[in-house]
């Protein structure tokens, strides 16, 4: 956002930037339930599915669950280069969490799963977690062998957690006979909706006020036209309604009327030029 925004609105910081901290995340009601319920089945160290479109709010889905969860108690590793093959993909997984990677394939799983059950078992345990996003993208090898790594138990105590984040195409290929072990073990499936028309007025109001602006600086027409435009998905909202703001401010305009939006709109399908 240009700096001549900020000062026009008063804003403190840039309302729609990607840099909010964690407890500071706006999740409507239907997100609060997903995170709960993906919370829940962690703490049951069970494994799970995250489906949704892009910038439908998975990651800040991710980020409220990573929130939420007791550090002492969950070791979280997040990996989201999907489209290694086996030995690449735990090689990866290997440096996210301080291992030195090995030499093959079987040397970082072997090398993987000690990591697992010496922090299951130690004097203070974690249970760790791995956060597998673009998971729509994992070679069909890298599908067939996770479910061996889901298996891991000892003393009948399932070691680790296993959560993939994809697009709804995900589950398509997750039901295909040659993933049904995979399939069998994905205790849970979750899909992240896109926002409601309301929740994208009280997202967007959330968001200004956040910024140091409370005042209504989005009509309600201007809101539904940005809503209908984005369908929900809360990465182009954040990008529209930064545009428009922008666009606002040169017209020397107080509020971001319909006709911003559209336009600003218009600029948005000519890759941002005006």
């Amino acid at each position: 956002m240009r700096r001549e925004t900020l000062k026009a609105f008063g804003f403190t910081v840039a309302p729609f930037s990607k840099e909010v901290a964690d407890a500071d995340l706006w999740l409507p009601p239907s997100k609060k339930e997903v995170v709960e319920a993906v919370v829940s089945t962690l703490t049951q160290r069970q494994h799970a599915l995250l489906l949704g479109e892009p910038g439908a709010g998975k990651t800040a889905v991710l980020r409220a669950v990573r929130h939420t969860l007791p550090a002492t108690r969950f070791r979280l590793t997040y990996c989201h280069n999907a489209t290694l093959g086996r030995r690449d993909f735990y090689r990866q997984l290997c440096t996210a969490i301080g291992l030195t990677p090995k030499a093959t394939a079987a040397a970082l799983f072997h090398a993987l799963t000690e990591y697992v059950r010496e922090l299951a078992t130690a004097e203070h345990p974690q249970h760790p977690v791995f956060l597998l996003d673009e998971a729509h993208l994992l070679q069909d090898e890298m599908l067939d062998h996770l479910h061996i790594l889901q298996n891991y138990e000892w003393d009948a105590r399932a070691l680790v957690s296993i959560v993939l984040i994809g697009l709804p195409e995900l589950k398509d290929r997750i039901d295909r006979r040659r993933h049904r072990s995979l399939r069998s073990r994905l205790d849970r499936r979750y899909v992240v909706e896109p926002l409601e028309a309301a929740d994208t007025d009280a997202y967007l109001r959330y968001r200004l006020a956040r910024a140091g602006c409370d005042r209504e600086l989005f009509p309600s027409d201007a809101v539904a036209v940005l809503h209908e435009r984005t369908g929900g998905l809360i990465r182009d909202i954040d990008r529209l309604a930064d545009l428009a703001l922008d666009l606002a401010q040169r017209r020397r305009a107080k509020l971001v009327h319909k006709d911003v939006v559209l336009d600003a709109i218009q600029i948005d399908l000519n890759g941002g030029l005006a």
